[in-house]
């Protein structure tokens, strides 16, 4: 961290405070009033005409087009408003923050990078790709031509070398023609001919769209699998993964420009399905072949617009216009959301890769000088954002929300720009930062903050990094395929809000009631609990040892710390596994299943010995079972397996093989009832099944469950399956008379969640269930039944009014509207935060306390402390916990989870003493 030192006057405080925001936006206005006029003057017309519509939300009528305060303007374009400003808001921000140097190196690079793709478009796609035919482009020299080239100055190896060479010849194309020649020939060999691909698979210039058949989106072999036959990947195409480090870092910039000059920039025909839904003659949204509609981002954010910008070079501008519908956009992107690819314009050949592109531009960004700080920034002022370009006063309201995932954490921002106070729980312990980043102690108190210059100061590898517990499924459902320091950057776009509070061990419904949220003095409550109760198997041996569900799985492999070789928690898994499910889930279970068993076998092999060594081996065998004894003789040979393919390998300069050792003790396999075409994975996103199966999973489809077989301690051993037929008439599925058996001594069951609606279940009279979800009402309290598009005509967020006004709202994927995803988490809260500002603006805040004050007495009630520790006997230890509210909320035979903090939780000779939860029983109150 440095000193940030802000230009005219600007201090660090003033982006963080309302009034300071406001001087800093007329600071740009006046700016831009010097430097261009005209365009000032189109962003004032916007920018009354969009509080003209704003003042017109709440009410039953929208304006006429004569009414419009813009209607006169001839420059009335918004996505030409929003291009045209973003370079000057790009210097605005370089000249703020003293970057002006950085910004233009970054748009150097772009610059330098942009022959790469005008001859890609015009000469190797268009004239290389269509003149030479790839039967003839068979019988090519690539050899021969790659020599050639180079002695011209063209070497086809180094891709940007050639590009530029390429361009310069073609501006004087007639002094050139033999060397064009060449080049062309070359590009057709590096096209069509398999050494040629081979030879630039990793480059970008000698590449074209594939046509795309969604019945074949992923290139399968067979497999056998106890003598059932199983989808896997050709060997050549299988990849090694070791531990849990992140495993895909995404675009560099040349990969990602790649993509944003492939896109069309359809918005100026007002085409850009991407963002709006690619729709028929009958303005419905068309279906894809598995029959999803193709509504494009749930947030609609300006994708089109954004690519333009950045394919000028503009990285700021670009995330500044993502940023208008999307302020989180840290929580998307990259390996997290496709719905704007799956909509994308080309719907007969590969789309632009946008999350992708999205990811790119939010690094870029955040890799300059101050980068998070300018993120933070653009998402509480954005000039713009023509509505709400400023966040407003505090407003005295106060706002619980329940769930800190993708749905409660995008709402608690759109609610503080309101400038409303928000206090946001969680069930999950939520492990505390830094207080230099986040403004926050330990302790809870607020202290002074120092603003981030550079990215790595936030940025931790993803298998050092502590589980911090904040992100809801984003955290412990998404695994190592995505850079959770990006959770962080979203944490401290909160935390350091001054009205925004949050507390972890906090269960809704238990701690806290609905009751108690009000008496307190909460003016709305917000329940954004997620996802949360996973699908039982109702066969025999469905509850057996070693049947577990794939989300309690996930869980504690990330929050416990298991899966870090100095963590002294532990979480038994055997082989094989069978995981049972075709969602997403179910792929990220099977690729952390297949991770976790190395890390578990040699973090027991390792403890063995020490202890062996320290108490000798019949002492540490001494209290062991039968059973105990054969598992850990299991998970010592194999422990001492991998240890020596790790000596071999670093003798011999390789990496270890362990795919092959895994897959030698039965490795792990995905059983899918249908086809894999029909899974939810595949019709969705297949490039994450794909990634999967590159890792060395395996996937039976055609499969249902029938039973567990145990072995004689009750343990699974194996899982019957009934094979299932698709036939093309009738009822689409028959079961076949066939039984077949994969061996499994874990059985990790991914068939599916149910929206967490215990809250109706434990307290039916104060909220109300509609099927599977909350009960949805209207302003008024009417029951209403909210469609199930994350797109709806009406947006239906509310779930219970009270008789004094005051409401209760449900988002993400409670809510039948948004579930599913995490953009649709999110969209659920840019769609529906305005009818919660709404409804709290109808009536006086319920306390006159300040939110500092409630925050204190939270504090009081909800933050646990140890209050001593007694121990009573050899084997039994009294925990006496300072917890006033669950104190209050005890009733006799609860359970309470007691977890440490990995951040405070000391370290001893290499091994840190974070508990996993322990269960444990109230004695007293």
């Amino acid at each position: 961290m440095a000193d940030l030192v802000l230009a005219d006057g600007f201090t660090f405080d003033d982006l963080y405070s309302v009034e300071g925001l406001a001087r800093l936006d007329a600071a740009f206005v006046a700016e831009l009033d010097r430097e261009r006029p005209d365009l000032a003057k189109r962003l004032k017309v916007a920018r009354l005409d969009a509080a003209f519509e704003a003042s017109l939300d709440a009410g039953p009528r929208k304006a006429t087009a004569d009414e419009r305060p813009g209607k006169d303007d001839k420059d009335a374009d918004p996505s030409a408003l929003l291009i045209d400003l973003g370079p000057y808001l790009e210097d605005f921000l370089g000249r703020l923050f003293g970057i002006e140097a950085e910004l233009r190196a970054l748009a150097e690079r772009h610059n330098d990078l942009a022959p790469l793709y005008s001859v890609k478009r015009q000469f190797v796609q268009r004239r290389a790709g269509k003149q030479v035919k790839p039967d003839a482009a068979q019988a090519l020299d690539g050899d021969a031509l790659r020599q050639r080239l180079e002695g011209l100055g063209a070497p086809p190896d180094d891709e940007l070398a050639f590009a530029r060479q390429v361009s310069a010849w073609l501006d004087e194309e007639a002094d050139h023609g033999e060397a064009l020649e060449a080049a062309r020939d070359y590009a057709a060999w590096a096209l069509y001919h398999p050494e040629g691909q081979a030879r630039h698979g990793g480059g970008v210039l000698f590449k074209q769209p594939h046509k795309v058949d969604p019945l074949n989106l992923i290139a399968l072999e067979e497999k056998a699998v106890d003598g059932v036959w199983a989808h896997v990947l050709p060997e050549a195409r299988l990849r090694r993964r070791d531990g849990f480090a992140l495993t895909d870092a995404g675009m560099d910039l040349t990969h990602a420009l790649d993509h944003v000059n492939y896109c069309i920039l359809c918005h100026h025909q007002g085409k850009d399905s991407c963002s709006k839904g690619l729709k028929d003659r009958d303005g419905e949204f068309k279906k894809s072949a598995f029959d999803d509609s193709l509504a494009g981002c749930p947030l609609e954010e300006k994708i089109s617009e954004m690519h333009e910008v950045k394919r000028d070079g503009h990285a700021v501008a670009a995330l500044a216009i993502a940023v208008i519908d999307n302020p989180m956009i840290a929580g998307t992107g990259h390996r997290i959301c496709n719905d704007c690819m799956k909509a994308c314009i080309y719907q007969k050949q590969d789309p632009v890769d946008i999350p992708q592109a999205e990811t790119r531009i939010l690094k870029d960004v955040l890799e300059l000088p101050w980068g998070f700080e300018i993120y933070s920034l653009l998402t509480r002022w954005n000039p713009l954002k023509l509505r709400r370009f400023l966040p407003r006063a505090p407003s005295g309201r106060k706002v619980l929300v329940s769930g800190l995932g993708p749905a409660g954490y995008t709402l608690a921002h759109y609610l503080l720009n309101e400038g409303h106070a928000v206090v946001a729980i969680d069930g999950l312990k939520i492990e505390p930062l830094d207080a230099a980043l986040s403004g926050v102690a330990p302790d809870g108190k607020r202290v002074p903050f120092r603003p981030v210059r550079d990215w790595d100061a936030l940025r931790e590898p993803l298998d050092e990094r502590v589980m911090a517990g904040f992100g809801g499924v984003a955290e412990y459902g998404i695994t190592v395929r995505w850079d959770k320091t990006f959770l962080k950057v979203i944490r401290l776009l909160l935390e350091r809000r001054a009205h925004f509070a949050m507390f972890g061990g906090v269960r809704f419904g238990g701690t806290i009631t609905l009751d108690e949220a009000f008496e307190l003095g909460f003016d709305h409550v917000a329940l954004a609990v997620g996802a949360g109760r996973p699908t039982v198997l109702p066969i025999p041996n469905g509850l057996a040892r070693g049947v577990r569900a794939a989300s309690d799985f996930l869980m504690a492999l990330q929050l416990t710390g298991a899966a870090k070789t100095e963590s002294i928690a532990n979480m038994q898994l055997r082989l094989p596994v069978v995981v049972i499910g075709g969602g997403l889930t179910a792929i990220d279970t099977a690729t952390e299943a297949l991770a976790y068993y190395p890390v578990q076998v040699e973090k027991f092999l390792a403890r063995y010995e020490r202890l062996v060594g320290e108490r000798g081996e019949a002492a540490v065998r001494a209290g062991w079972g039968e059973e105990e004894a054969a598992i850990a003789d299991e998970f010592l040979t194999h422990g001492r397996a991998i240890r020596d393919e790790r000596s071999a390998a670093a003798a011999e300069g390789r990496p270890p093989r362990l795919r092959e050792l895994l897959d030698s003790w039965g490795g792990v396999t995905i059983a899918y009832r249908k086809r894999l075409i029909d899974a939810p994975s595949y019709t969705l996103n297949h490039e994450e099944v794909a990634k999967a199966l590159e890792e060395g999973i395996r996937i039976v489809d055609c499969h249902s469950p029938l039973a567990v077989e145990v072995d004689r301690f009750g343990h699974a051993r194996a899982i019957r399956l009934n094979r299932l037929q698709h036939v093309r008439e009738g009822p689409g599925w028959i079961t076949l008379d066939t039984v077949d058996i994969l061996r499994a001594r874990s059985v990790l069951v991914a068939a599916g969640t149910q929206p967490n609606t215990v809250l109706a279940r434990e307290h039916p009279d104060e909220i109300a269930l509609d099927g599977r979800y909350f009960q949805a009402v209207d302003e008024r309290g009417e029951p209403v039944t909210p469609e199930r598009s994350a797109k709806p005509d009406e947006v239906r967020v509310l779930a219970r009014l009270r008789e004094d006004g005051r409401g209760v709202s449900f988002w993400g994927d409670v809510h039948p509207s948004y579930a599913g995803n995490v953009v649709k988490a999110m969209a659920s809260a840019k769609q529906g935060y305005p009818i919660v500002s709404h409804l709290l603006t109808r009536r006086g805040p319920a306390s006159a306390e300040s939110p500092e004050a409630l925050v204190a007495r939270l504090d009081d009630l909800w933050r646990a402390q140890v209050h001593a520790v007694n121990r009573l006997t050899p084997t039994i230890v009294e925990v006496v916990v300072r917890a006033r509210a669950a104190a209050r909320a005890f009733h006799p035979g609860q359970f309470y989870r007691l977890q440490n903090f990995e951040t405070q939780a000391p370290k001893i000779d290499g091994t840190t003493l974070a508990m996993e939860g322990l269960a444990m029983t109230g004695a007293w109150v």
